[in-house]
Protein backbone atom coordinates (compact mmCIF):
# COMPACT_ATOMS: atom_id res chain seq x y z
CA UNK A 1 0.00 0.00 0.00
CA UNK A 2 2.97 2.27 0.92
CA UNK A 3 4.39 1.78 -2.70
CA UNK A 4 1.80 2.37 -4.19
CA UNK A 5 1.07 5.56 -2.62
CA UNK A 6 4.43 6.82 -3.28
CA UNK A 7 4.00 5.95 -7.13
CA UNK A 8 1.27 8.21 -7.26
CA UNK A 9 2.41 11.05 -5.45
CA UNK A 10 5.50 10.84 -7.92
CA UNK A 11 3.24 10.41 -11.08
CA UNK A 12 1.73 13.23 -9.62
CA UNK A 13 4.63 15.43 -9.61
CA UNK A 14 5.89 14.00 -13.08
CA UNK A 15 2.91 15.62 -14.41
CA UNK A 16 3.33 19.04 -12.86
CA UNK A 17 6.65 18.81 -13.59
CA UNK A 18 6.84 17.58 -17.01
CA UNK A 19 4.15 18.42 -19.00
CA UNK A 20 4.13 22.19 -19.79
CA UNK A 21 1.75 24.71 -17.99
CA UNK A 22 0.06 25.82 -21.58
CA UNK A 23 -1.44 22.33 -21.51
CA UNK A 24 -3.84 23.78 -19.08
CA UNK A 25 -6.98 25.26 -20.67
CA UNK A 26 -6.61 27.85 -18.79
CA UNK A 27 -3.80 29.38 -19.85
CA UNK A 28 -3.07 32.12 -22.47
CA UNK A 29 -1.36 30.96 -24.97
CA UNK A 30 -1.06 34.10 -26.58
CA UNK A 31 1.18 34.93 -23.76
CA UNK A 32 3.27 31.39 -23.59
CA UNK A 33 3.92 32.21 -27.21
CA UNK A 34 5.16 35.70 -26.93
CA UNK A 35 6.69 35.09 -23.44
CA UNK A 36 8.52 32.45 -25.17
CA UNK A 37 9.37 34.14 -28.37
CA UNK A 38 10.80 37.36 -25.94
CA UNK A 39 10.12 41.02 -26.97
CA UNK A 40 9.13 44.29 -25.51
CA UNK A 41 5.29 43.93 -25.33
CA UNK A 42 5.46 40.39 -23.67
CA UNK A 43 8.62 41.92 -21.18
CA UNK A 44 6.02 44.66 -20.30
CA UNK A 45 2.82 42.55 -19.92
CA UNK A 46 3.74 40.29 -16.99
CA UNK A 47 3.58 43.30 -14.94
CA UNK A 48 0.63 44.97 -16.11
CA UNK A 49 -2.74 45.19 -13.97
CA UNK A 50 -4.45 43.46 -16.43
CA UNK A 51 -2.41 40.66 -16.78
CA UNK A 52 -2.16 40.63 -13.03
CA UNK A 53 -5.85 40.54 -12.97
CA UNK A 54 -6.61 37.47 -15.20
CA UNK A 55 -7.34 39.41 -18.47
CA UNK A 56 -5.89 37.88 -21.65
CA UNK A 57 -4.29 39.43 -24.40
CA UNK A 58 -7.44 38.31 -26.69
CA UNK A 59 -9.17 40.35 -24.45
CA UNK A 60 -7.96 43.48 -26.08
CA UNK A 61 -6.55 41.66 -29.54
CA UNK A 62 -9.31 38.86 -30.02
CA UNK A 63 -8.58 35.75 -31.19
CA UNK A 64 -8.60 32.18 -29.26
CA UNK A 65 -6.08 32.45 -26.88
CA UNK A 66 -6.64 28.56 -25.50
CA UNK A 67 -4.93 26.80 -28.35
CA UNK A 68 -1.13 27.03 -29.60
CA UNK A 69 -2.04 27.14 -33.23
CA UNK A 70 -0.97 30.30 -34.58
CA UNK A 71 -3.00 30.19 -37.17
CA UNK A 72 -6.62 29.24 -35.39
CA UNK A 73 -5.60 31.39 -32.55
CA UNK A 74 -5.07 34.44 -34.95
CA UNK A 75 -7.92 33.57 -37.50
CA UNK A 76 -11.11 36.11 -38.22
CA UNK A 77 -13.86 33.47 -37.25
CA UNK A 78 -11.74 33.49 -33.85
CA UNK A 79 -12.64 37.19 -33.44
CA UNK A 80 -8.81 38.34 -34.04
CA UNK A 81 -8.64 42.06 -34.68
CA UNK A 82 -5.20 42.54 -34.18
CA UNK A 83 -3.37 45.58 -33.23
CA UNK A 84 -5.48 48.38 -32.74
CA UNK A 85 -5.56 51.46 -34.51
CA UNK A 86 -6.74 55.10 -34.03
CA UNK A 87 -9.61 55.69 -32.03
CA UNK A 88 -9.99 51.34 -32.19
CA UNK A 89 -7.21 51.52 -29.26
CA UNK A 90 -9.67 53.06 -27.47
CA UNK A 91 -12.59 51.59 -28.34
CA UNK A 92 -10.51 48.39 -26.89
CA UNK A 93 -10.30 49.76 -23.75
CA UNK A 94 -13.81 51.55 -23.02
CA UNK A 95 -15.03 48.02 -23.49
CA UNK A 96 -14.19 47.60 -20.14
CA UNK A 97 -13.82 50.70 -18.38
CA UNK A 98 -17.07 51.98 -19.19
CA UNK A 99 -18.86 49.33 -17.48
CA UNK A 100 -19.40 49.80 -14.17
CA UNK A 101 -20.26 46.10 -14.11
CA UNK A 102 -17.22 44.80 -15.23
CA UNK A 103 -14.78 47.14 -13.49
CA UNK A 104 -17.22 45.62 -10.42
CA UNK A 105 -16.38 42.02 -11.44
CA UNK A 106 -12.46 43.22 -11.40
CA UNK A 107 -13.04 44.88 -7.94
CA UNK A 108 -12.04 48.23 -9.46
CA UNK A 109 -13.34 51.20 -7.90
CA UNK A 110 -12.30 53.82 -10.46
CA UNK A 111 -14.63 55.77 -12.37
CA UNK A 112 -16.66 54.85 -15.64
CA UNK A 113 -17.08 58.43 -16.98
CA UNK A 114 -13.59 58.65 -18.32
CA UNK A 115 -14.16 58.31 -21.69
CA UNK A 116 -17.73 60.44 -22.17
CA UNK A 117 -14.64 62.99 -20.47
CA UNK A 118 -12.29 62.57 -22.99
CA UNK A 119 -14.87 63.50 -25.63
CA UNK A 120 -15.64 66.40 -24.64
CA UNK A 121 -11.91 67.64 -23.67
CA UNK A 122 -9.17 69.40 -25.75
CA UNK A 123 -7.57 65.73 -26.44
CA UNK A 124 -10.91 64.60 -27.63
CA UNK A 125 -10.93 66.81 -30.41
CA UNK A 126 -10.48 65.10 -34.07
CA UNK A 127 -6.28 64.94 -34.26
CA UNK A 128 -5.09 66.98 -38.29
CA UNK A 129 -5.91 63.89 -40.66
CA UNK A 130 -9.51 63.93 -39.04
CA UNK A 131 -9.78 60.43 -38.55
CA UNK A 132 -9.00 59.94 -35.00
CA UNK A 133 -9.04 61.60 -31.40
CA UNK A 134 -5.62 63.80 -30.39
CA UNK A 135 -4.86 61.11 -27.70
CA UNK A 136 -5.72 57.72 -27.11
CA UNK A 137 -5.30 56.15 -23.71
CA UNK A 138 -2.29 54.08 -24.65
CA UNK A 139 -0.92 58.06 -24.71
CA UNK A 140 -0.82 58.70 -21.27
CA UNK A 141 -1.00 54.97 -19.70
CA UNK A 142 0.91 52.91 -22.11
CA UNK A 143 -0.72 49.72 -24.10
CA UNK A 144 1.42 46.53 -22.42
CA UNK A 145 2.68 48.05 -19.35
CA UNK A 146 0.03 49.90 -17.19
CA UNK A 147 0.17 49.88 -13.85
CA UNK A 148 -2.09 51.46 -11.59
CA UNK A 149 -1.66 55.22 -10.58
CA UNK A 150 0.15 55.17 -7.18
CA UNK A 151 2.74 53.08 -9.15
CA UNK A 152 5.82 54.75 -8.91
CA UNK A 153 6.59 53.11 -12.55
CA UNK A 154 2.95 54.40 -13.80
CA UNK A 155 3.59 57.04 -16.48
CA UNK A 156 0.62 59.15 -14.47
CA UNK A 157 2.22 58.80 -11.40
CA UNK A 158 2.80 62.28 -9.85
CA UNK A 159 6.43 62.20 -10.33
CA UNK A 160 5.89 61.27 -14.00
CA UNK A 161 3.37 63.37 -15.22
CA UNK A 162 5.30 66.19 -16.04
CA UNK A 163 7.35 64.07 -17.97
CA UNK A 164 4.71 62.64 -19.65
CA UNK A 165 2.65 66.00 -20.71
CA UNK A 166 6.21 67.02 -21.71
CA UNK A 167 6.55 64.37 -24.53
CA UNK A 168 4.14 66.60 -26.82
CA UNK A 169 3.71 69.58 -25.02
CA UNK A 170 7.52 70.48 -25.31
CA UNK A 171 7.68 69.31 -28.77
CA UNK A 172 7.22 72.07 -30.77
CA UNK A 173 6.87 70.77 -34.45
CA UNK A 174 4.08 68.96 -32.76
CA UNK A 175 2.55 71.46 -31.01
CA UNK A 176 2.58 73.90 -33.91
CA UNK A 177 0.72 71.52 -36.07
CA UNK A 178 -2.50 71.76 -33.21
CA UNK A 179 -1.69 75.36 -31.75
CA UNK A 180 0.94 77.33 -32.76
CA UNK A 181 -0.13 79.90 -30.44
CA UNK A 182 0.44 77.60 -27.29
CA UNK A 183 3.80 77.61 -25.41
CA UNK A 184 5.79 74.86 -25.75
CA UNK A 185 8.22 75.73 -22.63
CA UNK A 186 5.59 74.90 -19.97
CA UNK A 187 7.92 71.84 -18.50
CA UNK A 188 11.09 73.82 -18.63
CA UNK A 189 9.15 76.58 -16.64
CA UNK A 190 7.63 74.21 -14.21
CA UNK A 191 11.33 72.88 -13.33
CA UNK A 192 11.73 75.94 -12.08
CA UNK A 193 8.84 76.37 -10.14
CA UNK A 194 8.90 75.30 -5.94
CA UNK A 195 6.36 72.68 -7.12
CA UNK A 196 8.57 71.07 -9.84
CA UNK A 197 11.65 71.37 -7.98
CA UNK A 198 9.99 69.56 -5.01
CA UNK A 199 8.30 67.08 -7.67
CA UNK A 200 11.84 66.61 -9.17
CA UNK A 201 13.41 65.51 -5.79
CA UNK A 202 10.32 62.96 -5.09
CA UNK A 203 7.83 64.78 -3.17
CA UNK A 204 4.20 63.41 -5.34
CA UNK A 205 2.37 66.17 -3.03
CA UNK A 206 3.20 69.80 -5.11
CA UNK A 207 0.86 70.77 -8.06
CA UNK A 208 1.55 68.79 -11.41
CA UNK A 209 -0.33 69.02 -14.56
CA UNK A 210 -3.23 66.82 -13.45
CA UNK A 211 -3.06 69.26 -10.23
CA UNK A 212 -4.52 72.05 -12.00
CA UNK A 213 -5.96 70.88 -15.68
CA UNK A 214 -7.60 67.55 -15.11
CA UNK A 215 -6.91 64.27 -16.48
CA UNK A 216 -9.54 62.88 -18.76
CA UNK A 217 -11.71 66.01 -19.07
CA UNK A 218 -9.23 68.87 -19.83
CA UNK A 219 -10.41 72.15 -21.24
CA UNK A 220 -9.09 75.07 -23.01
CA UNK A 221 -8.60 77.62 -20.73
CA UNK A 222 -11.05 79.83 -22.51
CA UNK A 223 -13.58 77.54 -21.54
CA UNK A 224 -15.69 78.92 -18.43
CA UNK A 225 -15.85 75.13 -17.15
CA UNK A 226 -12.04 74.96 -16.84
CA UNK A 227 -10.49 74.46 -13.34
CA UNK A 228 -7.76 77.14 -14.98
CA UNK A 229 -10.06 79.66 -16.36
CA UNK A 230 -9.59 82.91 -14.63
CA UNK A 231 -12.18 82.91 -12.17
CA UNK A 232 -11.82 79.40 -11.25
CA UNK A 233 -7.96 79.56 -10.82
CA UNK A 234 -8.58 81.16 -6.80
CA UNK A 235 -10.60 77.93 -6.13
CA UNK A 236 -8.09 75.53 -7.88
CA UNK A 237 -5.75 76.77 -6.38
CA UNK A 238 -7.00 76.74 -2.64
CA UNK A 239 -7.69 72.69 -3.37
CA UNK A 240 -4.07 72.33 -1.67
CA UNK A 241 -3.43 75.84 -0.38
CA UNK A 242 -6.49 76.09 2.16
CA UNK A 243 -6.25 71.99 3.38
CA UNK A 244 -4.27 72.53 6.77
CA UNK A 245 -3.71 68.93 6.53
CA UNK A 246 -1.78 68.67 3.49
CA UNK A 247 0.22 71.57 3.56
CA UNK A 248 1.04 71.43 7.20
CA UNK A 249 4.61 69.61 6.23
CA UNK A 250 5.46 72.89 4.23
CA UNK A 251 4.55 75.19 6.87
CA UNK A 252 3.16 77.57 5.02
CA UNK A 253 -0.17 79.33 6.07
CA UNK A 254 -3.60 78.23 4.66
CA UNK A 255 -5.68 81.61 4.70
CA UNK A 256 -4.55 82.96 1.30
CA UNK A 257 -7.89 82.34 -0.11
CA UNK A 258 -9.83 83.34 2.27
CA UNK A 259 -7.94 86.78 2.07
CA UNK A 260 -7.83 87.20 -1.07
CA UNK A 261 -11.77 86.35 -1.36
CA UNK A 262 -12.17 89.51 0.51
CA UNK A 263 -10.33 91.65 -1.22
CA UNK A 264 -9.83 94.41 -3.92
CA UNK A 265 -8.59 91.73 -6.16
CA UNK A 266 -10.54 88.63 -4.94
CA UNK A 267 -14.05 91.07 -4.89
CA UNK A 268 -13.00 92.28 -8.82
CA UNK A 269 -12.75 88.61 -10.13
CA UNK A 270 -15.11 86.48 -8.13
CA UNK A 271 -18.04 88.42 -7.29
CA UNK A 272 -17.85 91.10 -9.84
CA UNK A 273 -16.12 88.99 -12.62
CA UNK A 274 -13.62 90.90 -13.67
CA UNK A 275 -11.54 88.78 -15.78
CA UNK A 276 -8.56 92.02 -15.82
CA UNK A 277 -8.47 91.74 -12.32
CA UNK A 278 -5.19 89.64 -10.96
CA UNK A 279 -5.83 85.82 -9.74
CA UNK A 280 -3.10 83.78 -8.03
CA UNK A 281 -0.93 82.89 -11.53
CA UNK A 282 -1.29 86.85 -12.08
CA UNK A 283 1.58 87.48 -9.43
CA UNK A 284 3.31 83.64 -8.93
CA UNK A 285 2.84 83.08 -12.09
CA UNK A 286 1.38 79.55 -13.30
CA UNK A 287 4.01 76.72 -14.58
CA UNK A 288 6.83 78.71 -13.30
CA UNK A 289 4.64 79.52 -10.05
CA UNK A 290 7.11 80.53 -6.92
CA UNK A 291 6.39 83.41 -4.40
CA UNK A 292 7.72 86.68 -5.11
CA UNK A 293 10.67 87.03 -3.67
CA UNK A 294 11.57 91.07 -2.49
CA UNK A 295 13.23 91.93 -4.98
CA UNK A 296 10.51 90.86 -7.42
CA UNK A 297 7.10 92.02 -5.16
CA UNK A 298 7.49 95.20 -7.13
CA UNK A 299 7.91 94.50 -10.85
CA UNK A 300 4.98 92.10 -10.27
CA UNK A 301 2.72 94.38 -8.89
CA UNK A 302 4.09 97.18 -11.41
CA UNK A 303 3.05 94.68 -14.41
CA UNK A 304 -0.43 96.66 -13.32
CA UNK A 305 0.39 99.43 -12.11
CA UNK A 306 3.08 100.82 -13.66
CA UNK A 307 3.35 104.16 -12.80
CA UNK A 308 3.53 103.75 -8.80
CA UNK A 309 6.26 101.19 -8.94
CA UNK A 310 8.18 103.87 -11.36
CA UNK A 311 7.57 106.59 -8.71
CA UNK A 312 8.14 104.03 -5.79
CA UNK A 313 11.62 103.20 -7.68
CA UNK A 314 12.73 106.79 -7.90
CA UNK A 315 11.39 107.68 -4.57
CA UNK A 316 13.47 107.98 -0.66
CA UNK A 317 11.32 105.17 0.40
CA UNK A 318 13.37 102.81 -2.32
CA UNK A 319 16.18 102.90 -1.00
CA UNK A 320 15.61 102.68 2.85
CA UNK A 321 13.32 99.67 2.39
CA UNK A 322 16.38 97.75 0.79
CA UNK A 323 18.27 98.71 3.22
CA UNK A 324 15.87 96.90 5.67
CA UNK A 325 15.16 94.17 3.17
CA UNK A 326 11.24 95.40 3.32
CA UNK A 327 9.13 93.78 0.50
CA UNK A 328 8.17 96.98 -1.56
CA UNK A 329 4.47 97.43 -2.44
CA UNK A 330 3.77 94.72 0.44
CA UNK A 331 4.65 96.16 3.12
CA UNK A 332 2.07 99.23 2.66
CA UNK A 333 -0.74 96.89 1.19
CA UNK A 334 -0.51 93.65 2.12
CA UNK A 335 -0.36 90.46 -0.17
CA UNK A 336 -3.92 88.86 -0.30
CA UNK A 337 -5.76 90.77 1.80
CA UNK A 338 -4.92 93.74 -0.45
CA UNK A 339 -7.92 96.32 0.66
CA UNK A 340 -9.15 99.77 -1.63
CA UNK A 341 -6.64 101.86 -1.07
CA UNK A 342 -8.05 105.19 0.35
CA UNK A 343 -6.66 108.25 1.33
CA UNK A 344 -6.94 106.70 5.20
CA UNK A 345 -3.79 104.64 4.48
CA UNK A 346 -2.30 108.34 4.32
CA UNK A 347 -1.23 110.32 6.86
CA UNK A 348 -0.34 109.82 10.60
CA UNK A 349 -3.52 108.66 12.14
CA UNK A 350 -3.28 105.48 14.42
CA UNK A 351 -4.80 103.60 11.15
CA UNK A 352 -2.41 105.34 8.29
CA UNK A 353 0.55 102.97 7.05
CA UNK A 354 2.52 105.97 7.36
CA UNK A 355 2.32 105.90 11.16
CA UNK A 356 3.74 102.58 11.36
CA UNK A 357 7.28 103.96 10.42
CA UNK A 358 6.68 107.41 10.99
CA UNK A 359 6.65 108.86 14.40
CA UNK A 360 6.91 112.35 15.23
CA UNK A 361 9.65 111.94 17.66
CA UNK A 362 11.69 109.28 15.99
CA UNK A 363 11.41 110.48 12.55
CA UNK A 364 9.96 114.29 12.73
CA UNK A 365 10.95 114.93 9.35
CA UNK A 366 9.05 112.38 7.63
CA UNK A 367 6.25 112.40 9.92
CA UNK A 368 5.40 115.83 9.16
CA UNK A 369 5.38 115.04 5.26
CA UNK A 370 2.84 112.42 6.04
CA UNK A 371 0.62 114.69 7.97
CA UNK A 372 1.10 117.57 5.81
CA UNK A 373 0.57 115.41 2.37
CA UNK A 374 -2.96 113.91 4.41
CA UNK A 375 -3.98 117.42 4.66
CA UNK A 376 -3.17 118.62 1.08
CA UNK A 377 -5.57 115.55 0.15
CA UNK A 378 -7.95 116.30 2.63
CA UNK A 379 -8.25 120.13 1.66
CA UNK A 380 -8.86 119.13 -1.94
CA UNK A 381 -11.68 117.07 -1.20
CA UNK A 382 -13.37 118.79 0.98
CA UNK A 383 -13.01 121.72 -1.50
CA UNK A 384 -13.97 119.59 -4.41
CA UNK A 385 -17.08 118.47 -2.25
CA UNK A 386 -17.50 122.37 -1.49
CA UNK A 387 -17.66 123.45 -4.95
CA UNK A 388 -19.90 120.13 -6.12
CA UNK A 389 -22.76 121.61 -3.72
CA UNK A 390 -22.89 125.19 -4.82
CA UNK A 391 -22.70 123.86 -8.51
CA UNK A 392 -25.80 121.77 -7.46
CA UNK A 393 -27.38 124.55 -5.89
CA UNK A 394 -27.00 126.52 -8.57
CA UNK A 395 -28.46 123.88 -11.41
CA UNK A 396 -31.38 123.51 -8.88
CA UNK A 397 -32.22 127.47 -8.93
CA UNK A 398 -32.39 126.77 -13.31
CA UNK A 399 -28.48 128.47 -14.02
CA UNK A 400 -26.68 126.82 -16.46
CA UNK A 401 -23.70 124.82 -15.03
CA UNK A 402 -22.64 122.13 -17.21
CA UNK A 403 -19.44 123.52 -17.82
CA UNK A 404 -18.62 124.16 -14.07
CA UNK A 405 -19.95 119.89 -13.62
CA UNK A 406 -16.81 119.59 -16.72
CA UNK A 407 -14.54 121.19 -14.84
CA UNK A 408 -14.54 119.45 -11.33
CA UNK A 409 -13.96 116.37 -13.33
CA UNK A 410 -10.40 117.63 -13.50
CA UNK A 411 -10.47 118.12 -9.84
CA UNK A 412 -11.84 114.42 -9.30
CA UNK A 413 -8.52 113.49 -12.06
CA UNK A 414 -6.38 115.54 -9.64
CA UNK A 415 -7.20 114.36 -6.25
CA UNK A 416 -6.42 110.27 -8.15
CA UNK A 417 -3.10 111.56 -9.86
CA UNK A 418 -2.37 112.62 -6.07
CA UNK A 419 -2.68 109.36 -4.98
CA UNK A 420 -0.79 107.89 -7.34
CA UNK A 421 1.63 110.57 -6.37
CA UNK A 422 1.98 109.35 -2.95
CA UNK A 423 4.60 106.93 -3.91
CA UNK A 424 7.01 109.36 -5.30
CA UNK A 425 7.06 110.44 -1.46
CA UNK A 426 8.12 114.19 -2.13
CA UNK A 427 6.29 116.27 -0.91
CA UNK A 428 7.22 119.15 -3.30
CA UNK A 429 5.16 116.85 -6.46
CA UNK A 430 2.63 116.00 -4.58
CA UNK A 431 2.08 119.60 -3.44
CA UNK A 432 1.67 120.39 -7.02
CA UNK A 433 -0.68 118.04 -8.05
CA UNK A 434 -2.86 118.46 -5.27
CA UNK A 435 -2.64 122.54 -6.02
CA UNK A 436 -3.79 121.76 -9.82
CA UNK A 437 -7.09 120.08 -8.23
CA UNK A 438 -7.42 123.19 -5.76
CA UNK A 439 -7.11 125.42 -8.59
CA UNK A 440 -9.39 123.94 -10.19
CA UNK A 441 -11.87 123.72 -7.53
CA UNK A 442 -11.37 127.29 -6.69
CA UNK A 443 -12.54 128.47 -10.38
CA UNK A 444 -15.36 126.26 -10.12
CA UNK A 445 -16.65 128.13 -6.68
CA UNK A 446 -15.92 131.36 -7.81
CA UNK A 447 -18.13 130.67 -11.29
CA UNK A 448 -20.89 128.55 -9.29
CA UNK A 449 -21.25 131.27 -6.62
CA UNK A 450 -21.61 134.12 -9.61
CA UNK A 451 -24.75 132.08 -10.89
CA UNK A 452 -26.50 131.78 -7.52
CA UNK A 453 -25.69 135.38 -7.24
CA UNK A 454 -26.67 135.96 -10.81
CA UNK A 455 -29.87 133.96 -9.99
CA UNK A 456 -30.67 136.35 -6.58
CA UNK A 457 -29.96 139.15 -9.15
CA UNK A 458 -32.85 138.43 -11.59
CA UNK A 459 -34.95 137.78 -8.94
CA UNK A 460 -34.38 141.28 -7.24
CA UNK A 461 -34.77 142.50 -10.98
CA UNK A 462 -37.47 140.71 -11.66
CA UNK A 463 -39.43 142.02 -8.54
CA UNK A 464 -38.17 145.86 -9.32
CA UNK A 465 -39.63 145.36 -12.96
CA UNK A 466 -42.71 143.46 -11.38
CA UNK A 467 -43.56 146.38 -9.59
CA UNK A 468 -42.33 149.15 -11.96
CA UNK A 469 -45.07 147.60 -14.08
CA UNK A 470 -47.65 147.30 -11.87
CA UNK A 471 -47.15 151.08 -11.48
CA UNK A 472 -47.23 152.28 -14.76
CA UNK A 473 -50.99 150.03 -14.95
CA UNK A 474 -52.04 151.45 -12.36
CA UNK A 475 -51.05 155.13 -13.50
CA UNK A 476 -52.15 153.78 -17.18
CA UNK A 477 -55.66 152.55 -15.71
CA UNK A 478 -56.10 156.47 -13.81
CA UNK A 479 -55.32 158.31 -16.37
CA UNK A 480 -57.75 156.37 -18.70
CA UNK A 481 -60.53 156.33 -16.31
CA UNK A 482 -60.06 160.30 -16.27
CA UNK A 483 -60.03 160.68 -19.55
CA UNK A 484 -63.11 158.79 -19.81
CA UNK A 485 -64.71 160.76 -16.64
CA UNK A 486 -64.12 164.18 -18.85
CA UNK A 487 -65.88 162.59 -21.91
CA UNK A 488 -68.94 161.77 -19.23
CA UNK A 489 -69.24 165.47 -18.44
CA UNK A 490 -68.83 167.12 -21.66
Amino acid sequence: MKKILIQTLFFISFCIFIFPKNASAKEDQCYVCHSTLGGKPAELFKNDIHYKKGISCADCHGGDNQTDDMDKAMSKSAGFKGVPKGDNITAACVRCHADSAMMAKYGAKIPTNQFELLKGSVHGKLSIDGTERIVQCITCHNAHGIVMVDNPASPVYPLNIPQTCGKCHSNAVYMRSYNPALPVDQLQKYRTSVHGMRNAKGDPKPAQCESCHGSHGILSVKDVRSSVYPTNIPGTCSKCHSNKQYMAQYKIPTDQYANYSKSVHGIALLQKHDLGAPACNSCHGNHAATPPGIESISEVCGTCHALNAELFSKSPHKKAFDEKKLPECETCHSNHDIVTATDKLLGVTPNAVCSKCHQEDKDPKGYMEAKTMRQLIDSLESSEKSALALVNEAEQKGMEVNEELFKLRDARQARLESRTMVHAFNLDKFKATVDKGLKVTSTVTSEAKAAIHEYYFRRIGLGISVVIISFLALVLYLYIKRIEKRKEES
